[in-house]
């Protein structure tokens, strides 16, 4: 007799394989397209191509380690004749801890779907820094600081940021400590002016000067001698010291 058909064993089912960023995503924008297609496979090309960044999936397939952080959340309340009304204002950043960071807002009702939609915001605003070794105390010509000094404003608050020798760490502000981390800024020494305690100027700010640090035009004889490495650098080559006037 042939046996009952619900004892007969079920296959096994495969487990799901993890979903890339990329799939199931359709690019609307050109650079989204030569993304997909592999003709740009790092985000410095993304930058250098001059297109604007329109999707956030790009930023999450070139970036796939990338790191967000909430700066500020504020409560905005307004009166109407219907009654009180509630809205929250997110600041937040990104950023891969290798030389890229983000920086972005987004308002909403909800706390949850704003910090998304602050997050897509900052993938969107995503600029890529440079690091050196541009303090005279130090010499270790590897990238770990700021090469030169930069300053950047936003509302009341003026902030600049100067090299500082291996080892110092942060000596900033704790708005500026989480945006420098993220964008892998290792020591640093920090001047403000303002009312610094407006946490969005203080932010808008400092990525302000970072950005005058991608944006300030260098010679390559200032590159060859703090050694200057524009975005991403990899463990390898921070690991890899050069060997200094003590070392030779």
């Amino acid at each position: 007799m042939p046996g009952n058909p619900r004892s007969r064993s079920r296959p096994r089912r495969r487990p799901r394989e993890k979903e890339e960023p990329s799939r199931g995503w359709e690019p609307k924008t050109k650079l989204g397209r030569l993304v997909k297609n592999g003709e740009l496979t790092t985000m410095s090309d993304v930058l250098k191509s001059g297109l604007p960044i329109r999707e956030s999936e790009i930023v999450d397939i070139l970036l796939p380690d990338i790191e967000d952080e909430v700066i500020d959340v504020k409560m905005v309340q307004r009166m109407t004749d219907s009654g009180r009304r509630i809205k929250f204002v997110i600041t937040v950043a990104v950023g891969n801890k290798d030389g890229f960071i983000g920086l972005g807002q987004a308002k909403g009702k909800e706390v949850g779907s704003s910090i998304k939609k602050a997050i897509d915001n900052a993938k969107l605003n995503i600029i890529e820094i440079r690091r050196g070794c541009g303090s005279w105390e130090c010499g270790c010509r590897k990238p770990h600081t700021v090469p030169f000094a930069i300053t950047g404003k936003s509302g009341s608050v003026e902030v600049t940021f100067k090299p500082a020798p291996r080892g110092i760490g942060l000596a900033t502000g704790d708005v500026a400590k989480k945006i420098l981390r993220l964008a892998g800024v290792t020591d640093c020494w920090a001047f403000t002016r303002g009312q610094t305690k407006t946490i969005v100027n203080y932010a808008k700010a400092v990525f302000e000067a970072l950005r005058k640090n991608a944006n300030t035009r260098v010679t390559q004889g200032e590159v060859n001698a703090i050694n200057i490495v524009s975005g991403a650098i990899g463990l390898s080559q921070t690991e890899t010291s050069v060997p200094t006037a003590e070392g030779a």
